[in-house]
């Protein structure tokens, strides 16, 4: 499959905020629950809060036959703030088309680096890709606990 990595635009905010909470509804529920990933991506999206996180964060969005199929954040401190698949698309090769597009970007920016709170369905992702764990996480979303993992990958070739 051919994915085209583009620039976020005002006009992708609604369907990512749609991707973002149908991928984490996507996760096995022996991996997160159901209440967990209700608590996590409530239904239905904020698509105001949606709108405005995107136009500050401006992630990079993978496309594959005019359809949304993936993004990911940079901030310039080097951290990765959100990046998730479509379900349909998933294990497809599109979060490895955009961190390698990210990275690449980020050596540009000179963001010397790396650094992640990835879900337990991501950790192995970015282990995968030379990031390090760093520690687990407890984190409390309306009012359920989520584990999660910080890990980081200094960048080389600077």
């Amino acid at each position: 499959m051919i994915f085209e990595i583009k620039n976020y635009t005002p006009n992708d905010a609604l369907p990512i905020a749609d991707l973002y909470r149908s991928a984490v509804h996507a996760i096995d529920d022996k991996i997160y629950s159901k209440q967990q990933k209700e608590a996590w991506a409530p239904t239905p999206p904020d698509y105001d809060f949606w709108q405005s996180r995107l136009q500050q964060k401006q992630p990079f969005v993978a496309w594959c036959d005019n359809t949304i199929v993936g993004f990911i954040e940079l901030e310039p401190d080097g951290h990765i703030d959100c990046a998730y698949t479509h379900p349909g698309f998933q294990q497809q090769g599109v979060m490895t088309a955009l961190y390698h597009h990210l990275e690449q970007q980020a050596k540009k920016q000179k963001i010397p680096l790396l650094y992640v709170e990835a879900s337990k369905a991501a950790h192995q992702f970015f282990e995968n890709r030379g990031f390090e764990t760093v520690k687990a996480n407890r984190v409390k979303r309306n009012g359920e606990t989520l584990i999660n993992f910080s890990l980081q990958k200094k960048l080389m070739g600077l």
